[in-house]
């Protein structure tokens, strides 16, 4: 599966992306505002889940590497789980890849792919508090803001509230 931009490149994720997940899964200038530090079995477990053949209806998440066009780097991963007619959409990039509008710019183009591709118009985006760009990026791809979950999510023993953002998306 292969998802373009005039910039970037979305595919599935691979074996050979490997250290790229446990990349994104172990900085912490990428995980400080999205869960806690996790060990290296845990991290091989959650990439196990991911590199698995996706079908829409199976509940696991759709995984796809982002890679610049130009110089062949690998950008980060994003994607998204689909369950009761929702798709619930997840990013990391690395980085040295912050402030290129990387985000803004595959997230349309997944949100346009799942619409096309699969019918899929509803999404959503939970938000840790404090996750400024998260959330700047979804305000950018015309998310909105529909719920606050106060003290709903732990990390580095502080609790935090989640900000729930959705799109009806059409064409």
């Amino acid at each position: 599966m292969r998802i373009t931009t005039p910039r970037l490149t979305m595919r599935s994720i691979l074996e050979e992306d490997r250290t790229l997940f446990f990349d994104l899964h172990s900085d912490h200038r990428v995980i400080e505002r999205c869960f806690d530090p996790m060990d290296e079995q845990a991290i091989e477990e959650k990439f196990a889940g991911r590199v698995l053949p996706w079908e829409l209806t199976s509940g696991d998440w759709l995984s796809l590497v982002i890679i610049e066009n130009e110089t062949g780097n690998k950008v980060g991963i994003t994607g998204f789980k689909y369950e009761n007619n929702i798709a619930e959409l997840g990013y990391l990039l690395l980085p040295k890849f912050y402030g290129h509008g990387y985000c803004s710019e595959t997230l349309t183009e997944l949100l346009n792919w799942a619409y096309e591709t699969h019918k899929i118009s509803d999404f959503k985006a939970v938000v840790t508090e404090g996750n400024v760009a998260s959330e700047s990026v979804l305000k950018k791809c015309n998310f909105i803001l529909d719920e606050i979950i106060p003290q709903n999510y732990q990390i580095g023993g502080c609790y935090f509230d989640d900000h729930v953002y959705i799109k009806k998306h059409t064409l």
